[in-house]
């Protein structure tokens, strides 16, 4: 209990921390931006959020290296591109839903044209922001990379077309097995997931052994979080969550419970939480450490 209550009080602070990072960048430059366009990126990027990206790219710069600043500013362009993403998410060609982190989503604040450019800017912000706060190039490249690959056609996005695809929204015929959930979420949720455990090791000047443990706990914990939120989405109200609850199984959208049942989808998410436990074995023991697991056991065991 004590590892939990310490979890919960250094996630708050590192929450804190991206805030104030996150306000900071997007202040920086702000008077060069259309108003607008500025308060659109900060109505969708401020006052709210777990924050669990940059909390994870933190986290493992410090079980790296003893310290969590060299992966602020990555932590920061993470949490700019998972923004973007929920802002493009929540918009009526998509997921069409009205709230976002218990408030008006961007684009019925915005509207449709603003909110789109609004998640425009801040894709785009992210990697600037790195190439600007990294003066090592072959750390900035790496980063840059890391984030591309998981935000692009080959993580998130593609993973939103087949999302797009199996709920019959592409040409393509949608497929209702484990194997193409899966597919989807380890590109659509996941790969963001996953940068952000590379990332931070990148940050911190971790090898490839280290790397590559952070990318199979991030792979492993990226898919529990799916799976918890599909669980989630079919147990809670919307007053719980902040936004529309009962939504994918009332669009007949392929999750995991409507595929392996409640009780199938929990057993998914205690076998992957045990992967993403096992992962951290090359890390020396320490606070970090067990906070990275302390994080798997809060992200399976999560209500909202």
């Amino acid at each position: 209990m004590k590892t939990v209550l310490s979890l919960e009080a250094r996630l708050r602070r590192l929450a804190e921390r991206t805030e104030a990072a996150l306000e900071a960048a997007l202040g920086d430059g702000a008077g060069e931006l259309p108003p607008e366009l500025a308060e659109a990126m900060r109505y969708a990027a401020l006052g709210g959020g777990k924050r669990v990206r940059p909390a994870l790219a933190m986290l493992w710069s410090e079980a790296v290296c003893g310290a969590l600043e060299p992966a602020l500013p990555f932590a920061v362009a993470i949490e700019c591109v998972h923004v973007y993403s929920l802002v493009h998410d929540d918009l009526p060609a998509m997921d069409d839903d009205p709230l976002r982190r218990g408030k008006p989503s961007c684009h019925v604040a915005f509207g449709e044209a603003l909110a789109i450019l609004a998640g425009d800017a801040l894709l785009t912000f992210a990697f600037e922001h790195i190439a600007t706060r990294y003066p090592r190039p072959e750390t900035a490249a790496a980063l840059v990379r890391t984030l591309a690959r998981a935000a692009g056609p080959a993580g998130m996005v593609g993973g939103q077309v087949l999302d797009l695809r199996g709920e019959g929204r592409t040409a393509r015929a949608p497929e209702r097995t484990e194997a193409a959930l899966e597919a989807i979420h380890r590109a659509k949720t996941g790969a963001l997931i996953t940068a952000a455990c590379v990332g931070g090791v990148i940050a911190a000047g971790g090898d490839g052994a280290l790397q590559g443990a952070a990318r199979r706990y991030g792979e492993a914990l990226g898919l529990l979080f799916q799976v918890t939120d599909d669980i989630i989405d079919c147990t809670s109200s919307t007053e719980e969550l902040g936004k529309t609850a009962g939504k994918d199984a009332g669009s007949g959208k392929l999750t995991y419970p409507a595929l392996l049942g409640i009780e199938g989808a929990r057993e998914r998410a205690h076998a992957l939480a045990r992967e993403a436990t096992g992962a951290l074995e090359p890390l020396e023991p320490g606070p970090a450490r067990e906070q990275l697991a302390a994080m798997v056991a809060r992200i399976r065991d999560r209500s909202r």
